[in-house]
């Protein structure tokens, strides 16, 4: 039997979380194909691993997942390895970074195959055809070269998630102890990371999954997701939850039923959603939420500017005086919202993007006096390919283009960039650069996370001291006392190391 081996490739700072990407595409082939998985995060050197278990004989083929950002950094080195020394490997490529960079992906010549989107059905019948030398273009999902076309294969409906099969917990635990995924974070000591629904029904124009599943979302039910849920906590001691849905609350209905089910365990939770959906819901949903053990939620507030909203595409209703009496809302229920913002957006001018800069940082601290508890995670605006997006047009006509080889994006910049931290966009010079950084160095040392669990009080009283007259006062550059402290204390940020 053909062999398979899955890659899940490190992403840097995360603690190891359970695959869900490489477990649900092992679901799909369990007990037609034999497979290895390799974890890049549990790993002291993956690629001895990789080379061990491929010099072996007997594999085929070798799948990948790759987000933008650290997991590049061996998805793309390791991919080129096997070509080199295992040229009749078959190599295929999944998740965001190809699906929305299919031409440098296929265009490196050591990337046979991407799965574009859900591949619970297309890798398995990819595997099919290849194997059977059957056609493989009427395979949905899929997107591959044709002499010097890049093909994409029309796209599946989403899948129905109650009809999968379930994740093959008990398999990855031969490879890797499942305890080991389990880390200790802000939320619990055993935290258990959990895929419950596909896609998003808003269409971002700054969000990578909108060119994948194009305004779509199908969930999992409460109860499937409460099984699973249940079976981690008695058979590996979970004990909190981070739901890693792009929009886990899309479904009130939902949501109050699996707040119902899981209130009984005393599990801490945390997942992503929009203002203007979760402001919809009812008091009593919002209190039964809190009650079940949902402690924080995660949201796209991106500004305080409505016309930079609309720009963005945000869809829905949520406008900058929802943002503010949301954040004022989500106090009376002891929910703690942690509200994004993307800085840094085109302009038609320098001076237009200065001073939208400055309306954000205000509004920002706006926001933190309306709920100081509001978390704050600052994003530096960085370019999706989204077709027929108007601020993407904008990106275009300022000269911004992605790299041409695959290789470049592995660069500190391009890494950088993928974390939104350094964009290399035209419109931005230096200055406003800084002045995003330094706002947020100061606003990190006035407003400590509530997610660093190794800040002692004593910590956060001096990082709030030292930075409390540059924040009142609005000088907030080049704070070197502030960064010097968070490295000797080795302060957390959420958006790139998460809980």
């Amino acid at each position: 039997m053909t062999r398979v081996l899955l890659f899940n490739p490190r992403s840097a700072k995360y603690k190891p979380r359970i695959p869900n990407s490489i477990l649900s595409i092992a679901s799909a082939i369990e007990g037609l194909y034999d497979y290895v998985i390799v974890d890049g995060n549990l790993e002291q050197d993956p690629w001895q691993k990789i080379h061990r278990y491929l010099s072996e004989g007997n594999f085929g083929y070798v799948g990948i997942t790759s987000m933008p950002g650290p997991q590049l950094k061996q998805a793309i080195p390791y991919s080129k390895k096997i070509r080199e020394l295992f040229p009749e490997m078959k190599i295929i490529w999944g998740g965001y970074f190809p699906s929305n960079q299919p031409k440098v992906v296929l265009n490196s010549g050591f990337v046979d195959f991407i799965i574009n989107g859900p591949g619970e059905r297309s890798f398995p019948a990819l595997l099919d055809a290849l194997e059977n030398n059957k056609p493989f273009e009427l395979i949905r999902n899929l997107i591959y070269k044709r002499e010097d076309q890049i093909i994409k294969s029309p796209k599946d409906e989403l899948y129905e998630l109650d009809e999968l099969p379930g994740l093959p917990y008990d398999k990855l635990d031969q490879f890797y102890s499942l305890k080991k995924y389990l880390g200790k974070t802000y939320l619990g000591s055993r935290t258990i990371a959990y895929h419950s629904s596909m896609g998003c029904p808003f269409k971002c124009s700054f969000c990578a999954v909108v060119p994948i599943y194009n305004a779509r979302w199908k969930g999992k039910s409460a109860q499937l997701i409460y099984n699973d849920i249940k079976y981690l906590k008695q058979n590996y001691g979970g004990n909190a939850i981070e739901f890693h849905d792009n929009n886990f609350f899309v479904s009130e209905k939902r949501t109050v039923e699996f707040a119902k089910l899981i209130r009984p365990e005393k599990m801490v939770w945390w997942g992503e959603g929009r203002i203007d959906t979760i402001d919809k819901y009812s008091d009593e949903s919002l209190a039964l939420m809190r009650e079940s053990g949902c402690q924080m939620i995660f949201f796209g507030a991106e500004t305080g500017n409505d016309e930079v909203l609309k720009k963005m595409d945000k869809g829905g209703t949520q406008t900058a005086a929802e943002i503010r009496s949301f954040a004022a809302r989500m106090a009376k229920f002891d929910i703690i919202p942690e509200y994004s913002f993307v800085l840094g957006t085109p302009g038609d001018s320098p001076e237009q993007v200065m001073k939208q800069i400055d309306q954000d940082i205000a509004f920002i601290k706006e926001i933190k006096t309306i709920n100081p508890r509001t978390e704050i995670i600052i994003y530096v605006y960085s370019p999706v390919p989204t077709e027929g997006s108007d601020m993407y047009n904008k990106v275009l006509e300022s000269g911004f283009h992605f790299p041409e080889k695959l290789e470049d994006w592995i660069s500190p910049q391009w890494e950088n960039f993928d974390l939104r931290k350094n964009p290399l966009t035209p419109w931005l010079t230096p200055e406003m650069i800084n002045k995003i950084k330094d706002f947020e160095t100061v606003l990190n040392g006035y407003y400590p996370t509530v997610s660093d669990v190794r800040l002692t009080g004593l910590k956060r009283k001096v990082l709030r001291t030292v930075s409390s007259i540059r924040y009142k006062t609005g000088f907030f550059w080049k704070p070197y006392e502030l960064r010097a402290l968070q490295v000797l204390w080795k302060y957390r940020q959420p958006e790139i190391e998460g809980f």
